[in-house]
């Protein structure tokens, strides 16, 4: 170890020290225990410009223990990235970007949110996913315009996640040479060492998983080096790099004690390690200049690679224009000019469609116009609708746009959130409503970064049938609606499930189609004084309206508002001024001028029955004190489709019933 490479390490240490004591809360074990290999890593290996942070074929980092943050808000301080010494001095206070997990912050040079444990392991593997379909796509012979690495840092708690072994079964299986992690192997967790939960040997069952496995100590600079450039040269295998590390490295008192992990080490310890490490005791964040004009190399090495790239990217448009002009609308998020024309229209004459099959003509008559379009399911494509006709597979061989993810639906959640990172490509996934709680984690992150992601979740209600309250989503509907920056559509025909698809592609934001497995009549909006299907881009509209003010708003979304449409003729009849109102999205709903909520909804007519086979949760917010909502109570059961909507009130009788019972006050 050279002088300059010991006294940048020092630094790094001693910036995570200062931060987490000055916040008074943090994780100052896993920097502590992690800073050399981070440092051989960012020095050795990573190929990145700072003052270009969205060059896009810059390698990709992921601090998946992100509990180790400060790490690399230090890393990208020391490297010349937008975080200042002010920012790690305001390390976990309100509005800083140093926050105490990393959250995607792209202009800052942080690639991805992370925190909950696995979850960055398994993003790396769609980063993964991405560069190899964009590499396959654009890279021509003598212009290889893409060819970048994801790198990573792990914790035995990432090790133990079941996100963690989905992905590294799915990237194994997929040989995605692209990967390499290092994971920190020091043996201890917050309840103790690991020897009281985690025995296994990662090792073999990560060479069982078909990865390139070495092992190496975590503070042997030589033989991280090595390890990292062995793992650069493997081509059909994910790697693991197994370092030997300690929690807390260095600490008198405290190396190797879970104590480290998740607070302060204290004021008398912080004093003891800098006399360990011959730190001047009187200087809080202090930065050498030597290692900053050492790290800040990373710039002018950034501005090279940007230049040398740049370069080849000018020949590669003049030699290969057509792909050229490909790659310009996948980074700009263009699509063909005409995309919307290739949309269907489906016609009632031809027949009840269940949404989920919509869904799959859409989907199928787009993918020329849009081949940003990537995805498949888990293991469920021919339910779902989700293959892409005529495209080819993605397999280890060729990156194709159909994915086979299999029965891992949380590791395809977080790989779709990593293929949309890209900021090259729309991915979409699906499964079975009910399943969608095997990805909710990652839903939320794709949330939380606002990634541009669809999911399309079939099987939406009790309609299910036979198959039972197992497969019969009921909570599902109201716990995605809850989550912020999520936008949630569930429609009530093919044609609104057109609409929705034209919404999903152009929303800056993940959408979250929900789709019936039973089939649906199409709407006949002509003649009938219906609302178009365009509506739901406002979230809900008047699908038919009553003869002056209304008595009665009968509300509903998918299968049902067809129930609310008979159920409105019947009331009709009986001299009841209806309005039957289609609640596809909550959220764009409550997102319309308060004046359009007001015609939809007003204020002064109270009788409101809103049907949905779902938990009624939430739905008070628009049927108010003085209405009603027929939903699910209670679990499912198992028996046909039909009879399982008539056993639970889910009938046009039923719906009337109701609605004069709620007028009659």
């Amino acid at each position: 170890m050279g002088r300059i490479d010991d006294l940048s390490i020092k630094t790094l240490r001693m910036l995570a020290v200062d931060a987490v004591e000055k916040a008074k809360s943090g994780h100052p074990g896993m920097p502590l225990g992690d800073a050399a290999m981070a440092y051989v890593l960012w020095t050795t290996a990573l190929r990145h410009s700072p003052k270009n942070p969205g060059w896009q074929n810059r390698d990709r980092f992921i601090l998946s223990a992100g509990h180790g943050s400060i790490l690399l808000y230090s890393l990208l301080h020391l490297t010349g990235y937008d975080i200042s010494l002010d920012d790690l001095k305001n390390f976990r206070q309100w509005g800083s970007k140093t926050a105490g997990h990393p959250e995607y912050h792209p202009e800052c040079g942080i690639e991805t949110t992370t925190g909950p444990l696995g979850q960055g392991f398994a993003t790396g593997v769609g980063m993964a996913m991405a560069e190899k379909y964009l590499r396959e796509t654009f890279n021509r012979p003598g212009f290889p315009v893409i060819g970048y690495n994801i790198y990573g840092i792990l914790s035995d708690g990432d090790m133990m996640e079941g996100v963690q072994s989905e992905a590294a079964s799915l990237a194994g299986h997929l040989k995605l040479g692209k990967i390499v992690y290092l994971y920190s192997d020091n043996r201890i967790t917050i309840e103790g060492t690991t020897g009281i939960s985690f025995t296994e040997d990662v090792g073999k069952r990560y060479e069982a998983y078909g990865w390139h496995v070495q092992k190496v100590s975590g503070y042997d600079l030589k033989a991280i080096e090595k390890a990292l450039k062995a793992a650069k040269k493997e081509k059909d295998r994910p790697s693991l790099i197994i370092a030997r590390t300690s929690i807390a490295h260095g600490c008198p008192n405290l190396q190797d004690s879970p104590a480290a992990h998740g607070a302060p080490i204290g004021e008398k310890e912080a004093a003891l390690l800098k006399d360990c490490d011959a730190w001047p005791k009187g200087k809080l964040f202090h930065v050498p200049g030597e290692v900053s004009r050492h790290m800040l190399e990373a710039v002018k090495k950034g501005k090279q690679l940007v230049a040398q790239w740049d370069r080849l990217m000018a020949g590669y448009k003049k030699k290969h224009p057509v792909p050229a002009g490909l790659w310009e609308s996948f980074k700009d998020g263009r699509f063909a000019p005409d995309w919307k024309k290739s949309v269907p229209v489906f016609k009632p004459e031809n027949g009840p469609v269940a949404t989920r099959s919509a869904s799959g003509k859409v989907l199928n008559a787009i993918a020329e116009k849009v081949p940003q379009l990537i995805g498949g399911s888990a293991d469920l494509a021919p339910s779902n609708n989700t293959h892409l006709k005529g495209q080819k597979d993605y397999t280890s061989g060729s990156a194709g746009r159909n994915i086979h993810f299999g029965v891992r639906e949380h590791a395809m959640g977080a790989a779709t959130n990593g293929m949309a990172l890209s900021r090259m490509l729309i991915p979409y996934c699906g499964t079975f409503l009910v399943f969608s709680d095997f990805l909710r984690p990652s839903l939320r992150l794709s949330a939380l970064m606002q990634t541009h992601a669809i999911y399309v979740f079939t099987h939406d209600s009790i309609g299910v049938g036979e198959d039972g309250p197992t497969h019969q989503p009921i909570e599902q509907l109201a716990s995605q609606r809850a989550m912020p920056g999520l936008t949630v559509i569930r429609p009530a025909d093919a044609n609104e499930t057109a609409e929705a698809w034209k919404f999903a592609l152009t929303h800056n934001g993940p959408v979250s189609l929900i789709l019936s497995r039973q089939n649906l009549p199409v709407l006949d909006r002509r003649g009938r004084n219906y609302g178009p299907a365009s509506g739901i881009h406002k979230g809900a509209y008047i699908l038919s309206d009553s003869n002056g003010t209304p008595d009665l708003i009968l509300i509903g979304s998918g299968s049902e508002v067809h129930l609310c449409l008979e159920a409105a003729e019947q009331l009709r009849k009986k001299k009841v001024n209806v309005r039957v109102v289609n609640m596809a999205s909550f959220k764009l709903f409550d997102s319309q001028p308060g004046a359009y909520r007001e015609k939809v909804l007003p204020s002064g007519v109270e009788k409101r029955l809103a049907v949905e086979a779902a938990s009624p949760f939430g739905w008070r917010d628009y049927v108010g004190l003085k209405g009603g909502v027929i939903g699910m109570e209670r679990f499912g059961a198992s028996a046909p489709g039909k009879v399982v909507f008539e056993k639970f009130g889910f009938t046009a009788d039923n719906v009337v019933k109701s609605a004069l019972k709620l007028i009659k006050g």
